[in-house]
């Protein structure tokens, strides 16, 4: 057998071998950036048309909660513990119609630890954002959502209820319920005397005191 020849098959063989290699290590490329992309937190996508009537939202006690990634029942076991815990990522947490925080994905942002605050005008056609973001937002009263929520406990991922640690709000439940049950993008409902009379205390504290009045 020539030299050439000989040369010939032995790079031959070579190729032979190397190519299940060559193919075996771009498979496994392949499968490491799918397990990687399958491992990665889905994206929390947060618009106007993310928000709707409060109340077809689910009730957990004197506020409602949902999820934008489908995970609702696991928002709500943590809404409903009694113990607290932190809320997955997806979670939606409302008092009144329009003030909303959003639970984004791990490490989005450390401070606020993953909750967005957000400011709505809400009508009969649907919601508008005021303002949104992380510990700068305030809310129509003048008050700093962050500073606020940050005070509650650590086991219960910043929500604040009335016993969590954070200052107590001058609003009484009566208030809150027909706040909630006035929500213009809702089916209009007839509120009970004491939501009624609560609207109109309300009302007069956010009027302030009348002209001349010290």
């Amino acid at each position: 057998m020539s030299r050439a020849i000989a040369l010939l098959l032995g790079l031959a063989a070579l190729a032979a071998c190397s190519e299940p290699t060559e193919r075996a290590a771009t498979t496994d490329s392949a499968e490491a950036a799918l397990a990687g992309a399958a491992a990665a937190p889905p994206e929390v996508v947060v618009t106007e048309a993310s928000f709707r009537c409060i109340r077809d939202m689910t009730p957990v006690r004197g506020f409602y909660v949902d999820n934008l990634l489908g995970e609702l029942e696991a928002t709500v076991a943590i809404a409903e513990s009694p113990t607290g815990g932190v809320y997955p990522p997806g979670s939606m947490v409302q008092l009144i119609p329009t003030e909303v925080m959003v639970k984004h994905q791990p490490g989005y942002n450390a401070e606020t630890s993953d909750w967005e605050f957000i400011e709505l005008d809400v009508t009969a056609d649907g919601a508008a954002f005021r303002g949104r973001g992380f510990a700068d937002v305030n809310n129509q009263f003048g008050g700093n959502c962050f500073n606020c929520h940050r005070r509650a406990e650590a086991e219960w991922d910043m929500i604040c209820e009335q016993t969590h640690g954070c200052d107590p709000i001058p609003l009484t439940p009566a208030m809150f319920r027909g706040i909630q049950n006035t929500d213009p993008r809702c089916p209009t409902i007839d509120l009970p005397p004491d939501q009624i009379e609560a609207l109109a205390a309300l009302a007069a504290f956010q009027a302030g005191p009348p002209p001349g009045d010290n």
